[in-house]
């Protein structure tokens, strides 16, 4: 199955240029093909209220819409990089988003809450296939001395997923309810896949091979034996779990008094944006300071954002809300790209120390964010709060440690060293 379009020639010795027809067609593919991704994965945080109304479940159950879908792509990320590796990368790109999309609709019309919750644990796992092999892609097709752009490029679009799935929901499902509102979403998760289909051109510099399981099974043994790989999956474990408790509890305390902003509690996923510019100042501040330094100073901005947001005033919990995503998203861009670096010194395969970092990641996510809605509805804010704080601390630990576990040496990249890899070789720093 291949591309639509004119066919394309990869340069010789190295991949595609910026400038050329087929780089810009890459770019604007997987852009596209992030943002509809994570803007379908995350579009039913702002809606928890409704979900909660429309099903007749507690606060803390609504949650699992998010949640259910956040440990599905966990798990799937695990098999899909070596799925790819048999069925090619452009496949399951194209596969990924269209039978997420797919899904996405049947969602908008179920009236069961174990169905819906059903269909969204299968659209994570559908969801899995673009993140686990979209920078692979780019890292074989795109030109060497390109890929710090085209990856910017890449995270820019599932940064900008993320932030349209928290700002559009509520005007849409104030306008059309629900069901438009889903539909909306997943009609552009299927227009996406459209544009992968006809923009993406086929694999040029990788050739499908048989998934080898004891390969994968070694390289996963091997991560998890690796501390400072461990320590760097608590921090995001944790990281992800006080930034999505945060978000998921704070759509229910602006319903409540003594806000009681209806639709226009969407208004302070606003602050979202600001956070896109989180990674590339905590590559600035690693490269000044080193990795370790920085990650710890991040963590504790997302500490000081969780206060602030608990201060009261609405303006006060936008900016909160702003401090807490520019330091999340920056902080576990420098993990990501921590992990990666350092299974490339030790000889740990990245995809599967990646892999085992991201399922840490959306596992806080699924776990935390049930927890804090619960403890919303059990306890009130100062509950929601604690959490994070103490989250906020067990991340700066697993910085820590991973500090710690490093051999300094001469080309190892150590903890103070800020470097080894630039955060656009990292993982897709999304939230």
């Amino acid at each position: 199955m291949r591309g639509g379009g004119s066919p394309v020639t990869r340069p010789a010795g190295g991949g595609y240029l910026p400038g050329q027809a087929a780089y810009r067609r890459v770019v604007v593919g997987l852009g596209a093909g992030g943002l509809a991704n994570f803007a379908l994965l995350y579009y039913v945080q702002p809606l928890l209220p409704t979900l909660a109304t429309r099903y007749g479940v507690p606060a803390g159950t609504s949650a699992q819409a998010l949640s259910v879908s956040t440990m599905a792509m966990a798990v799937a990320l695990i098999g899909i990089g070596p799925l790819s590796d048999a069925v090619g990368r452009v496949n399951v790109l194209r596969w990924s988003l269209a039978v997420s999309g797919a899904l996405g609709v049947v969602s908008a019309f179920v009236t069961s809450w174990p169905a819906l919750l059903v269909l969204r644990g299968l659209m994570g796992v559908a969801l899995a296939g673009l993140p686990a092999v979209a920078l692979a892609y780019l890292r074989e097709e795109i030109h060497p001395s390109a890929h710090p752009q085209a990856n910017a490029t890449y995270i820019a679009g599932t940064a900008t997923g993320g932030a349209l799935g928290r700002l559009l929901p509520g005007p849409l499902d104030a306008w059309g309810g629900w069901t438009f509102a889903t539909c909306t979403i997943a009609g552009v998760t299927l227009a996406a896949a459209l544009a992968v289909t006809l923009l993406v051109p086929p694999s040029t510099g990788f050739t499908p091979t048989p998934p080898r399981v004891r390969a994968v099974l070694g390289g996963m043994g091997r991560t998890v034996r690796d501390p400072v790989v461990l320590a760097l999956c608590l921090v995001g474990f944790a990281g992800m779990g006080a930034f999505v408790g945060i978000y998921n509890a704070i759509a229910f305390r602006l319903q409540a008094p003594p806000y009681q902003l209806g639709h226009a509690a969407t208004l302070v996923y606003l602050a979202y944006p600001v956070g896109i510019a989180g990674p590339t100042v905590a590559r600035l501040l690693a490269a000044r300071l080193g990795r370790w330094p920085a990650t710890v100073l991040l963590v504790a901005g997302m500490a000081a954002g969780t206060l602030v947001v608990g201060a009261g005033p609405l303006p006060l919990v936008m900016a909160g809300l702003g401090l807490l995503t520019f330091a999340f998203l920056g902080a576990h861009s420098l993990a990501t790209a921590w992990v990666v670096d350092r299974a490339r010194r030790t000889g740990v395969g990245t995809a599967q120390a990646s892999s085992g970092y991201l399922l840490a990641y959306y596992t806080g996510s699924a776990a935390i964010g049930v927890t804090a809605t619960h403890l919303w509805s059990q306890h009130g804010w100062l509950a929601v709060t604690t959490l994070s704080l103490v989250l906020a601390a067990l991340a700066a630990a697993g910085a820590t440690l991973a500090a710690r576990g490093e051999r300094p040496g001469p080309g190892r990249g150590g903890e103070g060293a800020g470097g080894g890899t630039t955060v656009t070789d990292a993982l897709v720093p999304e939230g």
